[in-house]
């Protein structure tokens, strides 16, 4: 998928995707390919901040709106805490295009499990 990450801390994870290689038939971004990367840069938020309490994270639940698409450069994905609990957390994950427009809008919420449990499932 080409994802590079940028800037990695509890507060704040940004990434970029280039569009090239994400397509889907029209030559749009493929909304899939903004699922998984909003899906992957929010739950690496999520494990930054468990890491913290000696955990890790798993996802729970994922939404997304896509507002619009885009054809061609690189979308700058950004993902920053709604909550930070000791059992969940959920942030907010916004991807947009070079010109700082929206293209989606998604929200994940991640279980925080102890690193022995999280084999366990």
């Amino acid at each position: 998928m080409g994802v590079r990450i940028l800037e990695e801390s509890v507060e704040r994870v940004v990434a970029t995707m280039p569009v090239e290689g994400n397509r889907q038939s029209f030559g749009l971004l493929h909304g899939g390919a903004s699922l998984a990367v909003g899906e992957a840069v929010g739950s690496w938020a999520a494990v930054i901040h468990a890491s913290t309490m000696g955990k890790t994270a798993v996802g729970v639940d994922v939404s997304a709106t896509h507002h619009r698409s885009a054809r061609e450069g690189l979308i700058t994905i950004t993902a920053t805490p709604l909550q930070l609990g000791r059992t969940l957390t959920a942030h907010e994950v916004i991807i947009t295009n070079e010109g700082g427009q929206r293209l989606c809008t998604l929200r994940i919420t991640n279980l925080l499990l102890d690193r022995k449990d999280s084999a366990d499932d």
